[in-house]
């Protein structure tokens, strides 16, 4: 396959997921909200205001993805799908919602490695 089609693939589809999670929690998605009350966060305003953070962070990376895709940047997004992921039987919801959600970070980690591992700390970044 042409590695410059399946990069723009991944990074098409990368952008998308953390654009499309990103405006749900730009918007202060119910669910989401709810969710941290789990980690002690129960004042919906405080909730709603860092979910905020994160929808503005999460588009910011995604655009960042399409620009350039950086390693560190997509590190840090495999970890994050992870995150996202694993949370939704953290919250009581099936392990499947978790499973379901493997391309959330499997995509920015099947990125990373196309661009290949860095092999010293200056490479994270590039």
């Amino acid at each position: 396959m042409n590695s410059k089609l399946l990069n723009w693939t991944l990074r098409i589809s990368v952008a998308g997921e953390f654009i499309g999670h990103g405006v749900f929690a730009l918007q202060g998605k119910k669910d989401w909200v709810n969710w941290f009350s789990v980690f002690g966060i129960s004042d919906a305003n405080t909730a709603t205001s860092l979910l905020f953070l994160i929808g503005a962070m999460d588009i910011a990376l995604a655009v960042l993805i399409l620009i350039k895709p950086v390693r560190i940047a997509l590190l840090w997004m495999a970890f994050w799908g992870f995150w996202t992921a694993l949370l939704r039987p953290i919250v009581g919801l099936p392990v499947w919602d978790f499973v379901e959600r493997w391309a959330n970070w499997g995509a920015p980690l099947a990125l990373l490695l196309t661009l290949g591992w860095p092999k010293t700390f200056k490479e994270w970044f590039k």
